[in-house]
């Protein structure tokens, strides 16, 4: 764990002072927790989970204690983009066995129940803010799973191995170069 911690600040930088969870407890629900320590499945609140918020925050897990959602690391997400007010869970994901490259270390945007943050336009501003770096961006809206960038040209040539055009060429090198750790075996 403290390696995908030292990760997380790598890719996200650390936690911004001016961000706090407030009454947000949406990774106590939505969330699968799976250490030595505790486990939780997705979707089901934690056991510890109380009207006013965790009822063990003293002495919570380990893993509790160092997670921190994507809004609370990235500073150009709005304010509106905390999870209980926005109704998405950003996350920076770890695959232990990903299908491609780009599951292996991703940012995950998890639509909660109920969201309607497509309508209100929140989705697209968050997706707007976080699509801008080498970090693959995945988004869910509970059904499926799909990855909103690198965009379908370039992560095709990324997973193909096909040569890039011009244009495309020194971003689809700096991708495959970035995630050749994770590509699939075949």
């Amino acid at each position: 764990m403290h390696t995908e911690t030292d990760l997380e600040t790598t890719l996200l930088g650390p936690v911004l002072p001016d961000r706090a969870c407030g009454d947000c407890t949406a990774c106590c629900t939505i969330l699968t927790v799976d250490t030595p320590d505790f486990q939780k499945p997705p979707g089901i609140p934690c056991i510890h989970l109380g009207a006013q918020g965790c009822s063990i925050h003293a002495d919570r897990p380990p893993i509790c204690r160092t997670w921190f959602c994507v809004w609370r690391r990235v500073a150009r997400l709005p304010d509106a983009a905390r999870p209980d007010r926005s109704g998405i869970l950003l996350s920076l994901d770890f695959v232990h066995e990903p299908r491609n490259c780009f599951e292996g270390v991703s940012i995950m945007v998890r639509m909660e129940p109920g969201s309607d943050a497509i309508n209100n336009g929140m989705a697209a501003t968050i997706l707007d803010a976080l699509c801008d770096q080498l970090i693959p961006v995945w988004f869910s809206d509970g059904s499926r799973k799909m990855l909103m960038h690198p965009d379908d040209n370039v992560a095709s040539l990324v997973l193909s191995g096909d040569p890039a055009p011009g244009y495309l060429k020194e971003e689809v090198a700096a991708w495959r170069e970035r995630y050749s750790a994770f590509a699939t075996k075949g």
